[in-house]
């Protein structure tokens, strides 16, 4: 059906005019939420490997820091080389730690914010109990 513009010159929409309106915009949500699901993996994935960075750093720089108190007691003969490597170990878990804290901070507030829009629009679709549909056989007693 054509639709033409009104007095005031506002096009109106007939039934199935809205009708078809409504499922391209409830299929254009559902879309949006599954890509929202796909990224809200993909973060968590990622934030999980972020935990596995921080671990491996918080055993470098226990390692580096052990190396140097067997050092400073005696344990080993402190050469160039052992010292080299403990101060390394240290500093390179340090670093490592605080730029994968930022991007674990990073991809967490990146995930709470998918997670917030998903829920959003899993408002906004009109979502259905089954039993809602049929003549109230799942229906819940008062």
């Amino acid at each position: 059906m054509i639709n033409l513009p009104d007095q005031a010159g506002v096009v109106s929409l007939d039934e199935d005019d809205e009708e078809r309106a409504a499922t391209s915009t409830a299929d254009e949500m559902r879309e949006r939420i599954a890509r929202l699901e796909a990224r809200i993996e993909e973060l968590t994935q990622s934030i999980e490997g972020c935990r596995k960075i921080a671990l491996a750093s918080k055993g470098l720089i226990a390692g580096g820091v052990i190396l140097l108190v067997i050092i400073i007691i005696g344990a080993i003969r402190p050469d160039l080389l052992a010292l080299s490597a403990a101060i390394a170990a240290v500093l390179g878990g340090i670093v490592l730690f605080g730029s994968n804290n930022s991007t674990s901070k990073q991809k967490n507030a990146a995930l709470r914010a998918a997670e917030a829009e998903r829920a959003d629009l899993m408002g906004k679709i009109g979502l259905t109990l089954v039993g809602e549909r049929g003549a109230g056989s799942l229906a819940r007693p008062s």
